[in-house]
Order: structure tokens, then C-alpha cells, then sequence
């Protein structure tokens, strides 16, 4: 029942990120009849909208939020961690939900042209970083304590492309995938081990194993 209920969370939470995304791609194609990278990249520093243009980095940041579990659509990550072990270290570290750090860094042309819509992330990415480790510290789930770690370091990725940081981000990105991936790992083999017991409160004295 609790796995049904994560994977709907998931679904809902998702499609909202992705209306905001869509309508950020609809009125790209709408404002500037294309939305090849190469082109848009040459057009988008010309535009004197400025205003229109915010709304509209706002609105593919959206998709972002939603799939990169920022804040206030982070809630769906640490249900999320239903799934087998392997699975969560594959898609909750390495590929899927950095997706949408990698959108920002790679429509970085859109995001530079408004600075008001670095500010917001900036201020999204930084926020969520603070916040998801708060959680963190509170729980006693040795997997859904990673997911929130993931969010938190996803958020540090964000913050970074939002002050201008992308070099920084993804190389963050990179390094995420290894060390998430292994803490997964290393989790789902302590779980293993404990006869699939995932309260922290009752592990302990695992040192000399």
C-alpha cells in the first residue's frame, strides 16, 4: 500500500513541474519560433521583454523543481525511496533527479539573460539545501536520511547555477553520483544484513562486521 501511495505522490507531484515546464517550452516556440538550443542561445540576448522573459525562465524552471525536488516539490523524493536499493541509488542519485539541474545548466543562455530568475533560484536552490538536511536530522529511515541528503545536495547544485556557478554545479553533479550511489549501496547491504530492518535506532555495534 505505502510503495501505491509513494508512486502516486511521485506522479502527481511531477506533473505539476512538468505543466509550468510545458508552458515554458509552448511560449519559447511562441516568442521566438524555435526551440533549437544553438538558436535560441543567439536570439534570446537580443529580446527587450524583459518581463515576459522572466515569466517565461520561471516557468521552465518549473520543470526543475519538480524532478530535482526542490523546495515546495521535494515531497515526492523521500516516498520515493519504496523502491529496492539499487533502484534508489541509481535513480535517486545518479541519473534521474539531477535531470533537471542539468536542464538549468544547459538552457544556462535563457537563465543568464534575466537576473531576477537566477536570484529565484539562487534563493530556491539555497533554501531547499538548508531545509532538506534539517529534516534529515530527524528521521530514522537509513534510506529516506539519504533522500533527504540527496535534496540537500541538489539543492547546493542549484544554488550554484543560480549565483553563476555552473562549473561548479556540475562538477557537484558528478561527484554527487558517486558517493550517493555508494552510500545507497552501502545502505541497501546494512539492510541486507539486518534482515531488511531500516530503523537506525536499532542498528548499532556494526563496526567490526
Amino acid at each position: 500500500h505505502s510503495a501505491r501511495e509513494a508512486a502516486k505522490k511521485a506522479f502527481i507531484t511531477n506533473r505539476v513541474g512538468d505543466f509550468g515546464f510545458l508552458l515554458g517550452i509552448l511560449f519559447l516556440q511562441i516568442l521566438f519560433g524555435t526551440l533549437n538550443f544553438t538558436d535560441l542561445a543567439d536570439i534570446i540576448p537580443t529580446y527587450t521583454n524583459i518581463g515576459l522573459l522572466t515569466v517565461v525562465a520561471l516557468l521552465v524552471f518549473a520543470g526543475p523543481i519538480g524532478k530535482s525536488g526542490q523546495f515546495p516539490l521535494h515531497v515526492w523524493l523521500p516516498d520515493a525511496m519504496e523502491g529496492p536499493t539499487p533502484v534508489s541509488a541509481l535513480i535517486h542519485a545518479a541519473t534521474m533527479v539531477v535531470a533537471g539541474v542539468y536542464l538549468i545548466a544547459r538552457a544556462f543562455f535563457l537563465f543568464v539573460a534575466v537576473p531576477n530568475a537566477l536570484m529565484v533560484i539562487a534563493y530556491v536552490g539555497g533554501f531547499t539545501a538548508f531545509f532538506a538536511a534539517t529534516i534529515a536530522i530527524t528521521q530514522n529511515d537509513i534510506k529516506r536520511i539519504l533522500a533527504y541528503s540527496t535534496l540537500s545536495q541538489l539543492g547546493y547544485m542549484v544554488m550554484a547555477l543560480g549565483v553563476g556557478g555552473l562549473t561548479a554545479s556540475m562538477f557537484h553533479l558528478m561527484t554527487h553520483a558517486f558517493f550517493k550511489a555508494l552510500l545507497f549501496l552501502g545502505a541497501g547491504s546494512v539492510i541486507h544484513a539486518l534482515h531488511n530492518k531500516q530503523d537506525i535506532w536499532e542498528m548499532g555495534g556494526l563496526a567490526p562486521k
